[in-house]
C-alpha cells in the first residue's frame, strides 16, 4: 500500500512538472505570458522575453519562418531590430518548446 502511494505521488509530481511548460499559452490570442507567438522575432544572447528550446516532438508551438506577413500564430519573421518578441535558445529549462515546420504553423 505504501509503495502504491509513493508511486502515485511520484507520478503526480512528474505530471505537474510536465504540464507546467507551455501551460501558459493562450490559444485565443496565441500569446505566452502576454508575449505574442507570432510576428517579428529577434534572437538574443541575454535578457530575452522567452527562453526557447527547439525540439522534434512534444512541442508547445509549431513555428514557420517567413519573410513577410508574420501575422498568424506560429509565423515568425527573424529581424535584427524592432522585434515583437526577443528569444534566447536554450538546451534546458525553457519557457516554451518549439518545432520548426514547413507547413501548418501554430499550436499543435
Amino acid at each position: 500500500m505504501l509503495i502504491q502511494q509513493a508511486l502515485f505521488a511520484v507520478f503526480a509530481a512528474a505530471q505537474a512538472q510536465a504540464v507546467s511548460v507551455g501551460s501558459d499559452v493562450d490559444p485565443d490570442d496565441c500569446t505566452f505570458e502576454g508575449f505574442p507567438l507570432f510576428g517579428d522575432v529577434q534572437v538574443v544572447e541575454s535578457f530575452p522575453d522567452l527562453k526557447v528550446q527547439v525540439v522534434e516532438s512534444f512541442a508547445d508551438l509549431h513555428v514557420k519562418e517567413v519573410t513577410s506577413f508574420p501575422d498568424e500564430c506560429g509565423k515568425w519573421k527573424f529581424v535584427e531590430s524592432f522585434p515583437d518578441l526577443k528569444i534566447q535558445y536554450v538546451e534546458s529549462f525553457p519557457d516554451l518548446k518549439i518545432k520548426f515546420v514547413e507547413s501548418f504553423p501554430g499550436l499543435p
